[in-house]
């Protein structure tokens, strides 16, 4: 059953049904998924979306903008606040074949002159329209519409522009004759009076609709008792969107954090489940080319870490920044540039440490070895084109993706603004001095060291990097010259990349910034804010 037979059916059932207000795809996603069987497509919280007033000042081919999304992201049958048809009759019915090209399953039109006034403004400025002006209105719509079922409600706004009974009987009965297919009959007052009065004396006629928003502690009961076909809700969608977006706003502006808010708002994961990205995901899996370059990735994620309380169960990859693992995070980095095949060396509460989103090896010495070993026991897993990274980073990912694209058959990627803070980290030289462009042209790798002033280090390496096809063999060679070693348990990554620079260039590409590594507490703090 179509979207226009389904609204005409809930208009015309004998028993009361109820539609919610909805402005754009997400509200309209969460109208359906809260259970209500209908939307109503308003024209005054579609303006406030726009940031304009409801005085007709979005034109018509924006409003339609909207309402394709409204209607794409649901299966609902949405009936459209078409305010007074945007103008005359032709307007109206140039209205209602684009509304149909776009599966919006009716109009609701008013009595009032053309540019409208919202029904709340005062009823000094609410000017109805000729009766014999809005017939025809009404009757052009019916003429032009393709779809039998599609519903075109006449909206009598007597009571909102202060005239009586008599006048509201009057035009809903002319736009009964017109053609109409239900009657909305709108009132500001407080009570149900001016809505009983009329059903009193329509008798059925036509299915009548109502909106409550002023009369919203009239029990529900009154309105079947009366005979009402269809309720519209027609705004708190809106109201309270805006109430908790102006509260979050103040909240953050005055915190200057998000500390206070992140946990009171709908996740991220929430926000993509309604957009649909996982059927996004399962398309690409059928649809994109699966040939072309092949790169797995290597995390060496072993070690404990020595932040007291926090590691003392699970190993540094498992941290939270931002209510998230380190390690997911940098999986999720892994996937959004197409890296799926991925291996993590893991050791410390290795149990702990297991996803079906990557494969796993078991570095059972990580108490008494170092990341080099890790990646020793990876040594198959370096195959082809490779990044290898260490499990306690964190980085923007464009390096990633420049990375990727860098043709060198190794390449490291070292941070020109490095620490020298006491903690161990690897400091490089390079052949040529570092650019204060993010990015420039990748210089070759002279030395790399833990000292980082003789000589003096142009950066520090942030435990990233990739190899090709022919670098791969290069490193996993070094690797076996290594391996020989009786010390090579204690040798660390800087032992090897000097190793494989013997042989083989290894090309520096320099960054300023965008990582971290999380060595302390201060670190992990700063990450909350990365």
């Amino acid at each position: 059953m179509n979207k226009a037979t389904r609204l005409k059916n809930l208009i015309n059932k004998s028993c009361l049904d109820f539609v919610m207000e909805a402005h754009n795809g997400l509200s309209a996603k969460v109208v359906q998924e809260a259970g209500f069987k209908g939307i109503w497509a308003s024209g005054l919280t579609l303006s406030a979306s726009l940031g304009v007033r409801d005085n007709n000042e979005a034109s018509w081919t924006q409003i339609l903008d909207v309402l394709e999304f409204m209607s794409d992201a649901t299966t609902l049958p949405i009936l459209f606040d078409g305010d007074t048809g945007f103008g005359n009759f032709n307007n109206a019915r140039i209205l209602v074949r684009k509304l149909e090209q776009r599966e919006i399953a009716g109009v609701c039109i008013e009595d009032k002159q053309f540019p409208k006034t919202n029904s709340f403004l005062g009823s000094e400025r609410q000017l109805l329209a000729d009766v014999d002006e809005f017939c025809g209105k009404i009757k052009a719509m019916k003429d032009v519409q393709k779809h039998d079922d599609f519903t075109v409600v006449a909206r009598v706004e007597a009571f909102i522009a202060g005239w009586g009974l008599e006048e509201v009987l009057r035009r809903a009965e002319a736009y009964r004759k017109a053609g109409a297919d239900a009657v909305l009959i709108h009132s500001k007052r407080s009570d149900y009076n001016e809505i009983e009065l009329f059903m009193k004396e329509w008798g059925q006629r036509l299915p009548v609709v109502i909106v409550p928003t002023k009369y919203y502690s009239v029990p529900t009961a009154r309105y079947r008792d009366t005979g009402i076909s269809l309720v519209i809700w027609a705004n708190h969608i809106m109201r309270s969107a805006l109430t908790a977006m102006q509260k979050t706003a103040r909240q953050i502006f005055e915190d200057e954090s998000l500390i206070n808010v992140e946990g009171k708002v709908a996740s991220i994961t929430e926000l993509f489940r309604l957009q649909g990205a996982t059927e996004l995901e399962e398309a690409e899996k059928k649809y994109l080319p699966t040939s072309g370059k092949k790169v797995n990735a290597i995390i060496l994620a072993a070690a404990q870490g020595d932040l007291g309380e926090l590691t003392k169960e699970i190993p540094k990859a498992l941290l939270q920044v931002g209510g998230t693992p380190i390690l997911s995070t940098q999986i999720h980095e892994f996937n959004h540039v197409g890296i799926k095949d991925i291996t993590v060396v893991r050791g410390f509460a290795k149990s702990k440490v297991k996803s079906d989103r990557f494969k796993t090896i078991d570095n059972d010495d990580h108490a008494t070895t170092t990341e080099l070993s890790s990646l020793a026991l990876a040594r198959k897993e370096i195959r082809g084109e490779t990044v290898v990274c260490y499990g306690d980073i964190l980085f923007k990912n464009y390096i990633l993706n420049e990375l990727l694209n860098d043709t060198n058959d190794l390449t490291i990627i070292v941070d020109e603004d490095f620490e020298t803070n006491g903690k161990y980290h690897e400091y490089v030289q390079t052949d040529a001095h570092h650019s204060r462009k993010q990015f420039a042209t990748s210089v070759r790798l002279t030395s790399i060291q833990s000292n980082a002033f003789n000589p003096p280090a142009h950066g520090e390496f942030i435990g990233l990097l990739k190899v090709s096809a022919n670098g791969a063999e290069q490193l996993k060679a070094a690797l076996d010259v290594l391996g020989k070693r009786e010390d090579f348990g204690r040798l660390r990554m800087k032992d090897l990349l000097a190793e494989v620079s013997k042989t083989q260039p290894i090309a520096v590409k320099f960054i300023k910034g965008s990582w971290l590594d999380i060595n302390s507490i201060v670190d992990l703090q700063k990450a909350g804010n990365f």
